[in-house]
């Protein structure tokens, strides 16, 4: 499909600086660009970009200052990651949809597949489980008994949801996610390690979307609970009995270990490690690698570090740390200067 800068200008609400009759059919990075794509600037560190770029029409902010000539049309919005983003997912939404029950696929008889739903070749659809009304299974994706996954999902191949989770709508798992595996409970017995069988079950709320590889482990007893809107990263381990707050962030590799509660709009970097039982309030930020060693009730902090520390805090630390060689030679020097002291003393 084709669109023109005014077309677009007019579905962000945005205004056209150039060409309004300009044309694009694809988008492209900025650093790529090309007759007919559309790009964007949204860092200023690619600034550099816009005034050579072969796209046809670049997405910029209202207030950018332009410091040389643009070939390209410009199409001037409050903010133009959000509303690339927008633009994607329109772009998205028109590709055609898979429908119906693929020939090798195995559903079980007593489960409910709706209109509109498709399940792909070699996955499996256990007893009872129920899939909503346009849902995607791909092939060898597999939802076990008495699941129910919601309407207009998406489960790429290889996903595994067990026994008795539940799914709701508009949800994204990547291949190889594990949604409801055992939580990791043994009880230690002089013969070894007792198992603790885990009966509960996993929930996931709408619009949440999980990545590659990731693990929502199911709960001892209860659920493990997903709010809406949160957004889950490949290689991500959330142990079981935990609870993640609507529209929280994690990025790769984070690990939450059991019984522990993070609330909403919080943001995780790569490699978080958080201890169980801990009580994480709204919007906490952390950046990536730190130790999360205790709870954070109160909530709208940034922390930093291992074990993690208000931000602030870590950074004069570590201005500190970088010094502590010299410093270390300094107290040698003070030492000996002292010891000379102390003998003449004598």
């Amino acid at each position: 499909m084709e669109f023109t800068a005014q077309q677009i200008a007019d579905f962000l609400q945005g205004r056209v600086e150039g060409d309004p009759a300009a044309t694009v059919n694809t988008f492209a990075k900025i650093e790529e660009g090309r007759p007919g794509a559309l790009s964007f600037l949204a860092n200023s560190h690619y600034e550099h970009y816009l005034y050579e770029t072969a796209s046809s029409v670049v997405l910029v902010n209202n207030d950018l200052k332009l410091t040389g000539d643009v070939k390209a049309t410009l199409v001037r919005v409050p903010n133009a990651y959000e509303s690339v983003a927008r633009l994607l997912q329109l772009y998205d939404a028109q590709k055609p949809r898979r429908t119906g029950v693929h020939p090798l696929a195995c559903v079980a008889a007593s489960a409910t597949v709706a209109e509109g739903a498709y399940v792909g070749p070699f996955a499996y659809i256990g007893e009872n489980a129920r899939v909503g009304k346009g849902t995607q299974i791909y092939p060898h994706a597999v939802v076990e008994e008495r699941a129910e996954v919601g309407e207009d999902c998406t489960l790429y191949p290889g996903v595994s949801v067990y026994h008795d989770c539940r799914v709701g709508n508009r949800v994204i798992l990547h291949s190889g996610c594990v949604v409801g595996a055992d939580g990791f409970g043994f009880a230690p017995t002089p013969q070894g390690y007792s198992k603790i069988p885990q009966i509960g079950n996993v929930v996931i709320e709408d619009d949440v979307e999980i990545g590659a590889n990731a693990c929502v482990d199911r709960s001892t007893m209860g659920s493990t609970r997903i709010h809406s809107g949160a957004k889950i990263d490949n290689l991500v381990q959330i142990a079981h009995n935990c609870e993640v707050g609507s529209h929280t962030v994690m990025s790769s590799q984070v690990g939450v270990a059991g019984s522990t509660k993070i609330g909403q709009w919080c943001m995780f970097g790569g490699q978080v490690g958080i201890t169980g039982h801990a009580v994480i309030g709204d919007r906490v930020q952390s950046g990536a690698q730190a130790g999360i060693a205790g709870s954070i009730p109160e909530g709208n902090k940034t922390v930093l570090g291992s074990p993690a520390i208000d931000y602030r805090q870590f950074t004069r630390a570590s201005v500190v740390y970088k010094k502590l060689p010299e410093m270390y030679r300094e107290l040698s020097a003070l030492r000996k200067e002292f010891d000379a002291l102390k003998a003449q003393v004598k």
